[in-house]
């Protein structure tokens, strides 16, 4: 008798539909992804298809087994989603970034902190719907020093070169979303490459190797192996600069990419090229998130 075909997994907000090549390292993680739960967005409109149940065909299909959720704008300071969560993905294996604002209380910091909570993010790169200011920077840093958690920055490589002086005023870790958004067009060639790189060199800051769609003018849509080319050159410097200071993330559910979701199986095969060798890609997926998020170390 002919066996049936299988039909092809349906991942929700991705196109990914097939498992990672190379296959995934034991304990991967996927340190920088959010949860839209219409349950905790009071008046907001959030996309369907990217809660926690959603999530999870997608981690399994990718080979992950932990997780950096990270809070959405929608959500405001809220971080009600953001717990939740990571109690439903488990503890062990999944923490958190929230957003806060000054007037936070020692007592909701603690309770973020236990609920698996390690940073706090500033969303910068657009000021639209953003619960944070520049301002606030300084003194939340402070405030969440004592926690020992990490900040967490979405600028734009100007607002970098702009607030260099403040950053490195800031006593804790920081960790520069999307590969520090550096212009394609200048690369590895504007500032902001130099002052993200110092950081590194000090040992004070990560760069989340994440986002390849944001920061590209070719995109997916050529050969498997020469997607997101134009992304190569930057991934790689900061491969050669601080390959002990890197994460990786899949940016699911893609909240940017309205008309074309990409897929997160292939953004995950891109992180191989960057690389450039397994031992340097497991450091990436494995043993750099355990340190910086707090993981067990395998």
């Amino acid at each position: 008798m002919k066996a049936q075909a299988t039909a092809p997994l349906e991942i929700a907000n991705s196109t990914a539909r097939r498992p990672p090549h190379p296959p995934t390292p034991a304990l991967a993680c996927d340190a920088h992804m959010h949860i839209l739960d219409a349950r905790f967005a009071h008046q907001a409109q959030v996309p369907a298809g990217a809660t926690v149940a959603h999530y999870k065909p997608l981690q399994a299909l990718m080979g992950t087994t932990r997780t950096v959720v990270v809070q959405a704008r929608p959500f405001g300071t809220d971080n009600r989603v953001v717990l939740d969560a990571i109690a439903r993905l488990g503890l062990e294996h999944t923490r958190g970034v929230a957003v806060v604002q000054p007037e936070v209380s020692d007592a909701e910091l603690q309770q973020l902190h236990e609920g698996g909570i390690r940073g706090i993010r500033f969303s910068l790169h657009t000021g639209t719907h953003a619960a944070v200011r520049l301002d606030m920077v300084e003194p939340l840093a402070h405030r969440v020093q004592a926690w020992g958690w990490h900040l967490q920055l979405h600028w734009t490589a100007e607002q970098i070169v702009q607030q260099q002086a403040l950053l490195q005023r800031l006593p804790t870790p920081l960790v520069f979303d999307h590969l520090g958004r550096l212009p394609v067009q200048q690369g590895t060639a504007h500032p902001a490459f130099e002052v993200i790189g110092r950081l590194l060199d000090q040992r004070r800051a990560w760069v989340k190797l994440s986002g390849a769609y944001l920061n590209t003018l070719q995109g997916p849509e050529n050969t498997e192996g020469d997607a997101y080319d134009d992304t190569l050159a930057v991934a790689q410097a900061w491969v050669r600069r601080a390959p002990d200071r890197l994460v990786w993330g899949s940016d699911w559910p893609h909240t940017t990419e309205v008309q074309h979701k990409p897929d997160a199986v292939q953004l995950l095969d891109l992180l191989a090229r960057w690389t450039g060798d397994e031992a340097t890609r497991q450091r990436v997926l494995v043993d750099n998130p355990a340190q910086l998020y707090g993981f067990a170390p395998r």
